[in-house]
């Protein structure tokens, strides 16, 4: 604990917050970084060169254009970071600049002749037998051209429309002295990456700009192509109407997708030795800055490099991997149709015991698609409803809702429209759903739909009954093979009847403002998640254990960074696992010197939500849709339920432990933003998701296991608590710590404490080495040297055989306890031992 009160810093000052876009890159950073690291199958490297231009590509569409909107508006106003508009615009793109120009050289130098030595060569044109180039111009004659339409720039014709990401050469002719410059859109329909001649594993490709550049005389006969060059646009996709005048959002959909295909351009990519008319000629057109053009050498687009990684060469992949069923899920009937009752249904299972889904460790069609699919079809089911944010363009999910429909089921959907860059599809859907006759919300004024949630409601022999789904994930079949995403199955009514009141507002005027369990976004969950990070704090104050791990996507909120402060400075051990953009800057001396901040990149990408709070013993733990993000907090609907099953419980704690335990693809946060990747560097290697595909596979194999995973690796430490122990004593005034809120708990003394159950402070714990002197009265080792109080006990503690964890701490049940700093292990040394 740090001897400043939280009231002796300014908590609003600019430095103390990292700045959203520049955190954003420094994970995108990361995810190139599986491109350049050579430990990675060289399959799995390409995918990520083609997975990094894809997340560069919508991070310039949204973040970039964006900024670039606020500009052109005139905002001036400052980020919590301190940056305007302009700024973070002008540092975003210096700062993504050098990535660019890594990943061409990663490529060009690595990559490309590794793939050679494999015998998968992507070749240059010129390289080509004359045989092959014959084969490629016939190609070319035959299947490309008669696809192209060149567009001319000339005072006949007007500069051509440019679409958004797509591929283009700009083609140099003259006729006579005149100069003429043409467009030539790269097929999107065609192969990128045209295959030559291959036999076996031996696979030759060339490029199809290649191609079309080494063909121009076909399409240009009678001309002099004079020089060419191929570059790429980036258009913005902020594109918004206001919803409070729209009359209709499906009409106003269709405007912003039509509005978007004509934004503003807001990066040019461009090969680095195209001529410097063709340069300046698409400058001056498209309005650009000179900041927001980006020569690069070789391709300027690795998105269907992505097909190499269909190839069958196992030894250059990771080994493949199958979602697996789920042990509690298995051998179920379809529903009760034509069965004797000997057979248990998907819904007994839930009624009998909660389920935790976790993907892409088990397969979402033998699970979530198998709960629609049950709810469907069995009779006794009354209604289903579901919130669908984003789902595949085949969607199961949706065809459950349509059988469901014409079983007779009551069927309501809530299909969020505005899903950037999924609003296409989900209109689709939401015609496809009305002419079903399915009830179809398609969102709300002013938020977006973001929670993850599916009900249905199911008459048995005791009454309606209500099954709840409330997960982290879409319903979307392709993603929750790469996603990793939590969901639990519950009957927990409370649950369901919260729900009913979620799904209600999606049809009706208002949103409720009261729940029993759910916390909902934007009414309870930013208030709910605000008192269980201060009733951390006062607990730490108090002398009791307190703790917060929180697992999720991005930590962007100023106000939520700003209780984490203070709860660090209250001595809280915050630990937490941020895939993405973190405005908190962690061990920051006097400000979070108890905050972690890690980051695992992996082949799938990690997507769940958990949030842990260790309460003074009776801990408890969360999972949900929302992020730790001002939009997800105030401007959406999401949801996050409390996790109450002791077996669930214990996995979101493995898991919790997995992350922090990582030292393969696991990244620790410096105080300046930056990142450092961790390494075993002698220990044994603990790879988060290879361990949890072991843990699904066993799972599977045990007949003794019949939750999700075992949930226990002899390299992972227990350090989180799963269950409140009954038996705890605690002062007879004292309240329960799960009722505590900020105003009781400020008011509780240092009292004597307990853990596990047995009170610590009596005369038969206390240690002969606590005896005291004249120099090491309490006062004086208050706030004095953490290591003169450790030395005064060296029986109570020991340096752990782990990369996260400095210091273990032995608690007087024979426990311990984990701590990542001198002063933090001398505080509970002192709390436990010290008994003057």
């Amino acid at each position: 604990m740090t001897d400043e009160s939280p009231d002796d810093i300014d908590l609003s000052d600019p430095q103390y917050y990292l700045n959203r876009e520049l955190s954003e890159l420094e994970f995108q950073s990361r995810v190139l970084n599986e491109a350049l690291d050579d430990r990675n199958p060289l399959l799995e490297r390409v995918r990520f060169l083609a997975i990094f231009t894809k997340n560069l590509d919508e991070f310039f569409m949204k973040r970039v254009g964006g900024l670039k909107q606020q500009i052109d508006a005139g905002v001036t106003e400052c980020t919590a970071d301190g940056r305007t508009p302009r700024e973070q615009w002008e540092e975003a793109i210096d700062k993504a600049r050098p990535m660019f120009e890594q990943q061409a050289a990663c490529y060009r130098e690595e990559i490309r002749p590794a793939l050679a030595d494999e015998g998968i060569c992507i070749c240059e044109y010129e390289d080509l037998t004359p045989d092959q180039q014959s084969q490629m111009r016939e190609y070319f004659e035959t299947s490309v051209l008669p696809t192209l339409t060149p567009l001319s720039f000339d005072p006949a014709h007007p500069f051509p429309f440019i679409s958004n990401l797509s591929l283009s050469l700009a083609v140099l002719t003259r006729d006579d002295d005149d100069q003429t410059f043409t467009r030539v859109k790269i097929p999107q329909n065609r192969p990128r990456l045209v295959e030559v001649d291959s036999a076996g594993e031996q696979r030759r490709y060339v490029l199809l700009e290649e191609v079309i550049r080494a063909n121009l005389d076909l399409l240009f006969p009678n001309v002099e192509v004079l020089d060419t060059a191929v570059f790429k646009l980036t258009r913005n996709a902020e594109v918004r109407r206001n919803e409070e005048v729209a009359e209709d959002l499906i009409d106003m959909i269709e405007e912003v997708l039509e509005q978007r295909r004509f934004a503003t351009v807001v990066r040019l990519e461009i090969e680095a030795d195209a001529p410097e008319s063709v340069r300046r000629l698409l400058v001056e057109q498209l309005d650009l800055d000179d900041r927001e053009v980006f020569e690069l050498e070789g391709p300027l687009d690795y998105r269907e490099f992505m097909d190499l990684t269909d190839l069958s060469r196992p030894d250059l992949s990771l080994d493949s991997w199958t979602p697996q069923p789920h042990p509690r899920l298995t051998g179920l009937a379809a529903s009760n149709v034509g069965t004797d009752g000997a057979d248990e249904t998907i819904f007994d299972r839930i009624r009998d015991k909660d389920v935790l889904l976790h993907h892409p460790y088990h397969s979402f069609g033998e699970t979530v698609q198998e709960f629609l699919d049950a709810a469907a079809n069995d009779p006794n089911v009354l209604a289903i409803k579901a919130a669908i944010y984003r789902t595949a363009a085949d969607s199961k999910v949706i065809e459950s809702l349509i059988d469901a429909a014409d079983n007779g089921k009551q069927v309501a959907a809530m299909v969020e429209l505005k899903a950037r860059f999924d609003e296409q599809n989900n209109l689709e859907w939401v015609r496809k759903l009305e002419e079903e006759g399915i009830h179809v919300a398609y969102g709300t004024i002013g938020l977006k739909t973001h929670t993850k949630t599916a009900l249905v409601v199911r008459e048995e022999e005791d009454g309606v009954r209500l099954y709840s789904h409330v997960a982290t994930g879409n319903y979307h079949s392709g993603t929750a093979k790469g996603y990793v995403d939590l969901g639990v199955l519950t009957a927990d009514r409370d649950i369901g009847q919260d729900l009913v009141k979620v799904f209600n507002f999606f049809t009706g005027p208002s949103l409720d403002e009261e729940f029993r369990k759910l916390l909902i976004a934007p009414v309870t969950m930013r208030n709910e998640f605000t008192k269980c990070i201060r009733r951390e704090a006062e607990h730490a104050r108090a002398g009791r254990s307190a703790r917060i791990v929180a697992k999720m996507n991005a930590l962007e909120d100023p106000g939520i960074v700003e209780e984490l402060y203070r709860a660090s400075m209250a001595g809280v051990d915050i630990d937490l696992l941020v895939r993405d953009i973190c405005r908190l800057r962690p061990g920051v001396d006097g400000l979070s010197e108890t905050v972690s901040v890690r980051s695992v990149v992996d082949r799938f990408l990690e997507h769940s939500r958990i949030f842990y709070f260790e309460n003074a013993g009776a801990p408890e733990y969360y999972v949900g849709s929302a992020d730790w993000m001002t939009r997800n907090l105030d401007k959406r609907v999401e949801a996050i339920a409390p996790v109450e099953d002791p077996d669930i419980r214990e996995q979101l704690r493995f898991v919790l432990e997995l992350g922090l335990a990582d030292n393969r693809k696991s990244w620790e946060m410096h105080s300046d933003g930056s990142y450092e990747q961790l390494t075993p560097d002698g220990h044994r290697t603990i790879n988060m998701q290879s361990i949890l595909m072991q843990q699904t596979l066993a799972a599977r194999k045990r007949n003794d296991v019949h939750r999700g995973i075992p949930a226990s690796h002899p390299d992972v430490p227990e350090t989180l608590l799963v269950e409140p122990n009954p038996t705890v004593m605690r002062p007879a005034d004292a309240p329960d710590p799960q009722s505590l809120d900020t105003d009781t708990v400020s008011d509780i003394t240092d009292r004597s404490e307990s853990v596990n159950g047995r009170e610590v402070g009596t005369e038969q714990e206390t240690s002969i080495e606590s005896k005291s002197t004249a120099d090491d009265t309490p006062a004086a080792l208050g706030n004095g040297d953490p290591q003169r109080i450790l030395d005064r006990f060296p029986s109570k503690w020991y340096v752990p055989d782990s990369e996260h964890y400095e210091y273990a701490v032995r608690t007087p049940n024979g426990d311990r306890a984990y701590r990542k700093t001198p002063a933090a292990a001398a505080k509970l040394v002192r709390k436990y031992y010290d008994t003057r």
